[in-house]
């Protein structure tokens, strides 16, 4: 009789729940656009929605009251997990591409008109070195309660090359928290995935072929390739640029030299075990030329990348297999 009634009450709540189907979010934030597709057995939105908030809250620098903005106000503010984290990723990917990447850049960027400044003159070289002595995240240290020393009083953080990835990353444990596996998470371009999709085998995303334009996004695709469990970015200087009286140049900084990066790369588009490191991977490999980049990705642990240049497609051994 027991049995019989503990095997009732288990299908009776076996019952309550309610079947997992895929599920679509989408909406705008952090002055870009959002597609989520994720299989659960509730509408979790409201929760996707607080988690951006929260990482908008603590690495937005155009948000006044982040932390990020407080920290860059001067305040004695403690990191958050967000910032811990994207803090510790960067001196690691910082010291990967010998410089190249670096989030205390954002003054270099300001100054040559792709930032708050949106000035077309270009700086003297006096200038340029000045505030050169304000970057490098090298030189920059969190103690162990969570309290960012600058490399000098003046210095900015601006973790947007790869706060957009860790967002995805955040996003998608928040779903695995609950009980969702499956899913795809874009940000701006910037996608983690998980499990498969509704027609299984993984997850098809396309590559954009780089096309000039300064003014409007296009879409051509380049090649789709079929992952999961992983991120993935693309950056490129084929969308944000200047034309000049000396020609064109492109909103990719150098911190080593503080000049626009001249670089034979118009796409970089990354594999790595988290979104956060595909973003920065990505951007990192937008500073510096195709050889390079190669070099830096091939040293990467999990790390793979497609390489667009204005001669070639260049991948590194374990890129997924292209589709055209």
């Amino acid at each position: 009789m027991k049995f019989w009634s503990l095997s009732i009450v288990l299908i009776l709540l076996t019952s309550c729940t309610p079947p997992k189907s895929y599920r679509n979010a989408e909406g705008k934030a952090w002055n870009t656009l959002y597609h989520i597709s994720y299989n659960a057995d509730r509408d979790l939105h409201d929760s996707i929605i607080s988690v951006m908030k929260e990482v908008e809250m603590s690495l937005s620098p155009f948000a006044e009251q982040s932390l990020i903005s407080k920290i860059n106000n001067g305040e004695n503010m403690s990191a958050d997990k967000y910032l811990t984290a994207v803090f510790k990723k960067s001196q690691e990917i910082n010291f990967n591409s010998n410089g190249m990447f670096d989030p205390t850049v954002a003054p270099l960027i300001n100054l040559w008109g792709f930032g708050y400044n949106k000035s077309d003159e270009a700086p003297t070289q006096d200038v340029i070195d000045s505030i050169k002595d304000l970057v490098g995240i090298d030189q920059c240290k969190m103690t162990t309660t969570g309290k960012i020393i600058k490399k000098h009083p003046c210095t900015e953080f601006n973790f947007s090359a790869i706060t957009k990835g860790l967002g995805c990353d955040a996003v998608g444990e928040m779903l695995e928290r609950n009980g969702c596996d499956d899913y795809m998470i874009e940000i701006g371009g910037e996608i983690a995935v998980s499990g498969n999709s509704s027609k299984g085998n993984g997850w098809r995303i396309m590559i954009d072929t780089p096309i000039m334009s300064d003014s409007i996004v296009i879409h051509k695709k380049l090649a789709v390739i079929h992952v999961t469990d992983c991120g993935i970015a693309t950056s490129g200087n084929y969308r944000n640029y200047k034309k000049t009286e000396n020609g064109k140049v492109w909103h990719t900084i150098s911190p080593v030299t503080g000049y626009p990066a001249a670089t034979d790369i118009l796409s970089a588009t990354i594999k790595a075990p988290t979104c956060m490191e595909a973003d920065a991977y990505a951007t990192a490999c937008m500073a510096m030329d195709a050889s390079s980049a190669l070099k830096m990705i091939e040293k990467a642990k999990g790390v793979e990348a497609l390489i667009v240049t204005r001669e070639s497609i260049l991948t590194t051994s374990g890129f997924p297999k292209l589709e055209r």
